[in-house]
């Protein structure tokens, strides 16, 4: 992929006038002018830090559009950026630090005190971008050179360091672009983390591409972030399913009809069919996306419409990727089978940060091996049906806790669900739910292990239920089914 100049560059020579991003906290507004300026004061201060090529720069700070000059730059001087989860322990924050051994870590006041535990090698604030007017700096074209590396959240082990090119970031955003049908009368709210491929890579760094706006905001509060929908008149917006299900009982969302929004998106995790029509009663488009870090994250697309009618559906791949699904003998699935799926594009990871075997294991003949479950209908729309490592297998059948989810969160005693398998000698796994009820009681138990009998499968009802106050989550709103497991010896 050649390209004379930085597309954010040329942006911005484009629009200079045109708000590029808004901080919600503190009203500061960025055109594309003066993106590229802090971009290229940012490039400044490294180039006096003497930071070589391929050097490592981390940020620990809280979502900020300052960030986005951050990452401009550290492309601009052909380094990588490496934005660190402010939810880790300073413990926790070693071992990935220790993993990409930073030449530079900058830091927001929030985290300053943290930052300063990690003995950095260099040490720098959000304030201490050079004020003076940079130097025009120099491009390479060079699409293979690493932009940015994100560490997987580690749930299944150690967290490890997935290395994105500019191509595969730039090649995400064209594709997001073209298939989506951004332009610049765009405008997202953007609550995802910004240490996350969703908060980055999933709508932000696309609009921005397209010359639209993009609103960071930081602390999601449900209520203050629908009223942030209309007030900054977004047009598409991502949050994850249990943002959603907040969201969905705010007064605001009961009374707006929000005139600006073209479309409501859903990822990082199935979402709940009830959610889907409470967005259909009120004549609301809303869709699933599916992505993962390894893989841009954006690689499907729907349209609106046929999305309400297909609750769950993904859609077919975008412009500029291929997508397939095996089953475990390696051969393509038959429509309505289910397998793993598989990814193929520019838009996929080069590599995990000094873990050779890990990569190789991920890869296969050059596909990206997603270890998600899929199948596709007759009209050759996808579903995802669950994880390959959390799918139950009980007396020798496939259980996909998905599946017994939608069937429990449809019930209207239940608020939030999840699923997963504990070992058993009899059966080797059997099926377990976790629910969060206003009204927990033996009775509700029995009612609700009664309505999966008349849904399911006998072999994919619960052989227990367990009513919490709350589901273990991860920083990106994702239930943490890792931690679940220990919830069922607690309660018993």
């Amino acid at each position: 992929m050649q390209q004379l100049d930085f597309w954010i560059a040329k942006r911005a020579g484009q629009t200079p006038d045109k708000t590029a991003l808004i901080q919600i906290e503190t009203g500061e507004t960025w055109t594309y002018k003066e993106l590229m300026q802090h971009a290229n004061r940012w490039s400044s201060t490294f180039s006096k830090q003497q930071l070589q090529q391929g050097d490592r720069v981390v940020t620990l700070m809280e979502n900020s559009i300052e960030s986005f000059a951050i990452l401009i730059a550290c492309r601009l001087n052909e380094l990588i950026y490496v934005p660190l989860n402010t939810k880790l322990s300073i413990s926790e924050l070693q071992v990935v630090l220790s993993d990409c051994t930073p030449a530079l870590l900058i830091t927001d006041d929030t985290h300053c005190e943290r930052a300063m535990q990690l003995s950095p090698a260099k040490f720098l604030t959000c304030g201490s971008s050079e004020l003076i007017e940079p130097t025009t700096y120099k491009w390479r074209d060079e699409p293979q050179l690493p932009w940015i590396m994100i560490y997987t959240g580690g749930t299944t082990g150690k967290p490890k360091g997935v290395v994105l090119s500019y191509e595969a970031v730039t090649t995400n955003a064209i594709n997001t672009v073209i298939s989506w049908g951004l332009n610049d009368k765009d405008c997202t709210l953007n609550y995802m983390p910004l240490f996350h491929t969703g908060g980055i890579n999933a709508l932000a760094l696309p609009i921005l591409m397209a010359g639209g706006t993009v609103v960071i905001g930081q602390k999601f509060d449900p209520e203050r972030a629908v009223r942030a929908v209309d007030e900054y008149k977004t047009t598409v917006s991502l949050f994850v399913p249990t943002m959603y299900q907040s969201i969905i009982e705010t007064d605001y969302f009961k009374q707006s009809s929000f005139p600006t929004v073209k479309l409501f998106l859903s990822g990082g995790a199935p979402c709940p069919k009830p959610v889907y029509e409470c967005f259909l009663k009120r004549g609301l488009f809303f869709k699933e996306g599916y992505g993962l870090t390894e893989a841009g994250p954006n690689n499907f697309y729907i349209d609106a419409e046929i999305a309400m009618n297909k609750k769950g559906a993904i859609g077919k791949s975008m412009l500029f990727n291929e997508v397939k699904i095996i089953n475990k003998e390696g051969q393509l699935c038959a429509e309505g089978e289910v397998g793993e799926l598989c990814l193929k594009g520019s838009h996929v990871f080069t590599h995990y940060w000094k873990n050779e075997e890990a990569t190789t294991e991920t890869f296969e003949d050059g596909w990206l091996k997603t270890g998600d479950l899929a199948k596709f209908d007759e009209d050759g729309d996808y579903y995802i049906v669950g994880r390959k490592k959390e799918m139950i297998i009980t007396g020798g059948e496939n259980v996909y806790p998905q599946e017994v989810e939608q069937c429990l969160i449809a019930h209207e005693a239940v608020q939030e669900v999840s699923v997963i398998g504990i070992p058993n000698e009899k059966w080797g796994e059997c099926v377990v739910a976790f629910v969060i009820s206003g009204d927990p009681s033996e009775q509700l138990q029995s009612k609700l292990l009664k309505y999966c009998k008349e849904r399911l499968a006998n072999y994919k009802v619960p052989k227990q239920i367990y009513f919490l106050q709350e589901l273990p989550k991860t920083v990106v709103g994702k239930i943490d089914k890792k931690q679940l497991m220990s919830c069922v010896f607690i309660t018993e």
